[in-house]
């Protein structure tokens, strides 16, 4: 059975704030931390902006790229998320109702730091692989937040990613060739229970963490389907800030051009669930028939999903029937004081 995307969408925030806004707050050098994180400015949610509202938009716009299917038809939703906004009632019942897909569905919110979008992603394709539901949408979205004055707070953004996945071949944008999984437990960043920001372990969060799941990851799937870096049109790797994700590519054999496509971090951020399938989205709306597509997540605690897709004659078809990520990341931006970052960033403790 052939499955693949038949549907994808993308939410980007308009509003922003430069790097050079929350350096002077702290009165930190601006040049330095744009140089070590390759970043320019990210996006900030508004007050009316979660993860919820932004999944819900980013699926909508997936359906209109769809065809015409029909929400009640969808057999699963996952919304990979650790900014979901309530801690026991669940963000995925909620989008489905705004949808139009409940109640015949199966739902769960799924966090595994930032490739709960994929997980979503993994879960979706499968069960419509094995033949349990018809349609199944994944969705990766995320407000994500850093601690005033750490690092974390130069890239922690807003945006969600969506994708209807299915097997009516007349449908299929994009199908999924492969699927791989590499994971460990490598306490890179972590949050307990009561923390308003998560922790991370500095420098380790890089080489045992963040290079050596990708690397793995990306080479197992590449192995698996009989693939080298130079057969794809694309590659996408998550995006924790501008550097890491050129670094690893470039680590792996991937050129500057196959990635700039889906490289989104130092003008967006990183939207931690929504970051790689953010960049994919980017990618598919600018991909040819029989590009060839490697994504790699990366999850702290730590993991990497993979996918090889291969787009269809039908994908030229729908990129211009919903707004283009690219478009919504550059055109009609917002920018903000710090202070006004900061009130839209602390609402939620405000309103308790």
């Amino acid at each position: 059975m052939t499955v693949g995307i038949i549907g994808y969408g993308a939410f980007v925030p308009r509003r922003r704030i430069r790097l050079e806004e929350i350096a002077a707050v702290w009165g930190a050098d601006a040049d330095s931390y744009r140089r070590g994180l390759q970043l320019h400015e990210k996006s900030v949610p508004g007050k009316d902006e979660d993860t919820i509202t932004m999944s819900v938009e980013a699926a909508r716009r997936a359906f209109v790229r769809s065809g015409g299917v029909d929400p009640a038809e969808v057999g699963a939703v996952y919304v990979g998320s650790e900014s979901h906004p309530y801690a026991v009632k669940p963000s995925g019942t909620i989008v489905g109702e705004a949808l139009g897909i409940n109640p015949e569905v199966h739902i769960a919110d799924l966090e595994f730091a930032c490739k709960a979008g994929t997980e979503g992603m993994y879960l979706a394709q499968s069960l419509v692989k094995a033949g349990e539901v018809k349609y199944a949408l994944g969705i990766g979205a995320d407000t994500s937040q850093g601690a005033p004055g750490d690092a974390l707070e130069y890239s922690a953004a807003a945006g969600a990613a969506a994708f209807l996945f299915g097997a009516d071949e007349e449908r299929i944008l994009a199908e999924v060739v492969a699927t791989y999984s590499w994971t460990t437990d490598t306490p890179d960043f972590w949050r307990r229970a009561y923390m308003h920001y998560p922790r991370h372990g500095s420098r380790f969060t890089g080489e045992p963490a963040y290079f050596r799941h990708i690397t793995n990851s990306a080479r197992g799937i590449m192995e698996k389907a009989g693939l080298e870096p130079e057969d794809f049109a694309f590659a996408v790797f998550h995006q924790p800030n501008g550097k890491f994700p050129i670094r690893v590519g470039k680590r792996l054999g991937f050129t500057m051009e196959q990635l700039e496509t889906g490289w989104l971090s130092p003008w967006l951020g990183n939207t931690y669930s929504g970051a790689s399938p953010m960049g994919l989205t980017a990618i598919l709306d600018v991909a040819r028939p029989g590009d060839l597509i490697l994504l790699t997540s990366f999850g702290s605690g730590a993991g990497s999903d993979s996918f090889v897709f291969r787009v269809t004659e039908r994908l030229p078809k729908v990129q211009e029937l919903a707004p283009l990520t690219r478009v919504q990341l550059d055109n009609d931006k917002i920018h903000v004081s710090y202070g006004e970052y900061a009130k839209l960033r602390g609402k939620i403790r405000m309103a308790e």
